[in-house]
């Protein structure tokens, strides 16, 4: 399974976001895309799942134009987490997650045995047993987001395209997702997300793709790509990239912001 952009234009209507964007996502991958709010992360993910047309370029599913599959097809090959939201209908948790099989689902069929086990293997997953029959719109914004997760893993495709997955999550779930991230890479599955976090892609990305203004300024893996420099141009701060041993003895990179300093007065 492959995910590729070829000199994709994107945008919504006659306002264009982004230009010239190529990239690929190959099975069993992790790829981290970073960069600033406004940058159009999300309407370049919105344009890769097909839910926006592009405004130029192509997008490849194995090798085929999306826009020559059909949506279910789609749907069966690459799942969406996006950022997490408050739904207006009172579905429970199970029943959210278990949308995601609709894409293996006839029309105005119902879903099997199967499909609720696969979404229940999810929500367990997850860690969200306990909140299975609880109202989506009731519980918090963090537990509303790994119900988002959960349903893409129900939806059981190939590639998982993820939009900030561990934005409202405390500490503890962020590193969970992370370690979920990692887990689905290793059973072959693509992985696309965006954070606003570098060090996440340290942690858990086989590469790194840089937006900045609508165009990829750089793409390698994380520890050629994420630089002192190149933060500062993604993002407009002084940060410092460092190697740092844990208690275990591995070495691990990390960013360090370099904050001015008050001067002391006397």
């Amino acid at each position: 399974m492959k995910l590729e952009a070829k000199h994709l234009d994107f945008g919504y209507g006659d306002h264009r976001v982004g230009s010239d964007v190529s990239l690929s996502l190959e099975a069993g991958e992790v790829l981290c895309l970073l960069g600033p709010n406004g940058s159009g992360k999300t309407t370049l993910f919105k344009t890769l799942l097909g839910l926006l047309p592009p405004q130029g370029g192509l997008v490849l599913i194995d090798g085929m134009d999306l826009q020559r599959r059909k949506r279910g097809e789609v749907a069966q090959r690459v799942s969406y987490v996006p950022q997490a939201h408050a739904a207006f209908f009172p579905f429970t948790v199970r029943e959210v997650v278990l949308m995601g099989r609709t894409a293996h689902l006839a029309i105005f069929a119902s879903p099997s045995r199967r499909d609720r086990e696969i979404a229940q293997t999810a929500i367990e997953r997850m860690r969200l047993a306990h909140l299975a029959d609880s109202v989506y719109t009731r519980i918090s914004g963090g537990e509303r987001q790994l119900a988002l997760i959960a349903r893409a893993l129900a939806q059981d495709a190939r590639i998982m395209v993820m939009d900030e997955p561990t934005a409202n999550l405390d500490f503890g779930n962020q590193v969970r997702v992370m370690e979920h991230i990692q887990a689905l890479a290793r059973t072959g599955m693509g992985v696309l997300l965006s954070t606003h976090d570098p060090d996440q892609a340290f942690v858990c990305a086989d590469r790194v793709a840089m937006l900045h203004e609508g165009r990829l300024v750089r793409v390698g893996p994380p520890g050629d790509a994420i630089t002192a420099a190149s933060l500062r141009q993604l993002y407009g701060v002084d940060v410092e990239v460092i190697e740092v041993e844990t208690e275990s003895g591995t070495r691990r990179t990390a960013c360090i912001p370099l904050l001015l300093r008050r001067q002391a007065t006397h």
